[in-house]
């Protein structure tokens, strides 16, 4: 059997947001605004705790909307926990999050690296996700991650 450390991947994704890094950043650390454009297409999200600073925690549930889907932690959602491990205003947010799971192939912790780089007409935006569990879907979690971004332009545009 391969070991975790062969077997895990990273997942990312970027897009051209049409707003100014400071807009895009204070959407990442406010709760209200992380649990609107969060969840991907399909789901909702509840902010469970939320303390943004280096070294604060958080703590989410995406709750999907079809019944017909079965969550990581529960019948119908996948909460998760984690830990902002960098804030750099208006350039990057790193989270460390885990997953609340009884399968182990949702162990192990997952870094999140949002990267904010200004250009002409906007904000690149980037995200990539290092150590994947393996128990996502790489095509799943793209698409997710592709969702995510596409709500945070349409929260971030407005």
């Amino acid at each position: 059997m391969a070991s975790t450390e062969q077997t895990r991947r990273t997942d990312t994704g970027s897009r051209l947001i049409k707003a100014a890094p400071s807009v895009i950043y204070r959407a990442l650390v406010e709760p209200e605004a992380v649990a609107s454009w969060r969840p991907p297409k399909g789901m909702r999200g509840e902010v469970l705790a939320f303390d943004a600073r280096e070294g604060g925690s958080f703590r989410m549930a995406f709750i999907y909307e079809d019944a017909g889907r079965h969550g990581k932690t529960s019948d119908n959602a996948d909460v998760f926990e984690g830990r902002f491990a960098e804030l750099v205003p208006d350039k990057r947010v790193v989270e460390l999050v885990a997953f609340e799971s009884d399968d182990p192939a949702f162990a192990g912790t997952m870094r999140i690296v949002t990267t904010l780089e200004p250009v002409d007409s906007g904000t690149l935006v980037s995200v990539s996700c290092e150590d994947v569990p393996l128990g996502i879907g790489e095509d799943d979690h793209r698409e997710g991650i592709a969702s995510s971004l596409e709500n945070l332009a349409a929260f971030a545009e407005t």
